[in-house]
């Protein structure tokens, strides 16, 4: 008889059954967009502000105190410190490894023309490095990789092609070069300075004082500096974790931490810990965090998880405000039936399992329907926002079947009230 009568409650007042359906699954659909997005909307904007620059520098530990202008390096060779070029594979070997995205080496150096009056930064590096590393697996890295805002006038410089360059805007329009011309400067190397004959493949604009460098593969600067095998610095474009208060204690000194406190920092992709991680990789490095970037990344990903929480509760609310008024019709639209239940002897718990039960099922058909129209908004917005493809996330299908049941059992709250306080006599006088 129990089912007969709830079979009965879906098949009578159909299309109220339908609204009410209907504006669970309007919740539900946005929390299945917003979940799916948000579980990993972390990796999606990294990734996305990894398109502008690196977020960590890696530099020796014993090297003097930087004396860059304007682009130039002012340090004396004799003074400076280096970083072993056959030890950068191992940056690919630390716990957060797939953490890394990019990663490119730098070694610079003073040079001279006739032409212009001031000193000009030649920087030698990887542009787009293919690279073996310890574990066997082959890799694609460099300045092309890191800096993927450059824009080239002509064509990259290629790593295995020694003597060509890459020239900045500013500095191109200063010396009169365009893509295919030639160019001769003289370096500053140990002991005096060596000419270096230079072709123009391309010129770059890639904004700020990179437009006033030569850049040329690292393995030319090396041969002309006599420094084979050597690099000055190197910067890392991590995906990272918003900071919070263990991380910052922690990039103070990790030693400190509670063993549980440690295991906890270490094992989250805190840029911090990405950087001690780099430094025990590298030993004789520092991994200097580019502050202005990582916390840059950090307030922008908390604000847009802000957003997406206060979206998703704010069409939760709406739904529920929608099936409280469903609900309350409902109840009222069948009072006659209520009342001659109990009438008949049914208990009013007895009654109030039949609702409940319409309640957890409605909730179910609409999360479910819900949850093929949130697969739609996700798409959308993983397309037009992060330029992805929509993945598939298991976890999402239950969470919104439970928010879609608690939610329908929510609104139903001032409903079930009225079935249980609704009185045989009254309703068959007329009255509720």
């Amino acid at each position: 008889m129990f089912f007969r009568m709830l079979a009965k409650a879906f098949t009578v007042g159909f299309k109220g059954k339908i609204l009410l359906i209907v504006t669970i699954a309007f919740g539900a659909s946005l929390a299945t967009a917003m979940l799916n997005v948000s579980l990993d909307v972390g990796d999606k904007m990294n990734r996305e502000l990894k398109t502008y620059g690196a977020n960590l520098l890696v530099v020796p530990k014993m090297d003097a105190l930087p004396a860059e202008i304007d682009g130039v390096d002012f340090n004396p060779l004799a003074d400076r410190q280096f970083i072993e070029e056959e030890e950068l594979p191992k940056l690919k070997t630390i716990f957060w490894a797939y953490n890394i995205v990019a990663f490119t080496p730098y070694l610079e150096a003073s040079a001279s023309d006739a032409k212009v009056n001031h000193p000009i930064a030649v920087v030698g590096t990887w542009f787009n490095k293919d690279l073996d590393l310890p574990t066997g697996e082959r890799i694609n890295t460099g300045i092309q990789q890191l800096k993927t805002w450059w824009q080239v006038e002509g064509a990259w410089v290629k790593d295995e092609d020694n003597n060509t360059a890459l020239v900045g805007t500013t500095l191109a329009r200063q010396l009169g070069l365009s893509p295919g011309e030639s160019l001769n400067v003289n370096v500053e190397v140990k002991g005096g300075t060596k000419l270096l004959p230079l072709k123009v493949t391309g010129i770059l604009s890639g904004g700020g004082a990179d437009d006033d460098k030569i850049f040329v593969s690292l393995s030319t600067l090396q041969q002309t500096m006599g420094l084979s095998g050597k690099v000055g610095k190197v910067e890392v474009s991590a995906l990272t974790t918003p900071e919070n208060e263990l991380a910052r204690r922690a990039a103070l000194n990790p030693e400190r931490l509670t063993a549980k406190d440690y295991e906890t920092w270490y094992c989250t992709a805190y840029v911090s810990a990405i950087a001690y991680q780099i430094e025990k990789a590298l030993p004789g490095s520092e991994a200097k965090v580019i502050r202005q970037v990582a916390e840059s990344e950090g307030i922008i990903l908390t604000k847009i998880q802000l957003l997406m929480f206060i979206l998703t509760a704010a069409a939760l609310i709406s739904s529920g405000l929608g099936i409280s008024g469903l609900m309350t019709t409902k109840v009222l639209e069948r009072s006659k039936e209520i009342g001659l239940m109990k009438a008949l002897g049914a208990q009013s718990p007895a009654v109030l399992l039949l609702f409940l039960v319409e309640a957890v099922v409605s909730g179910i058909m609409g999360g479910l329907l819900g949850y093929g129209a949130g697969l739609g908004f996700a798409h959308i917005i993983d397309r037009t926002v992060f330029d992805t493809a929509l993945t598939f996330k298991g976890l999402v299908l239950p969470l919104v079947l439970l928010l879609s049941v608690l939610l329908t059992l929510a609104g139903s709250f001032s409903a079930m009230r009225m079935v249980i306080r609704l009185q045989p006599a009254n309703v068959m006088r007329g009255g509720r």
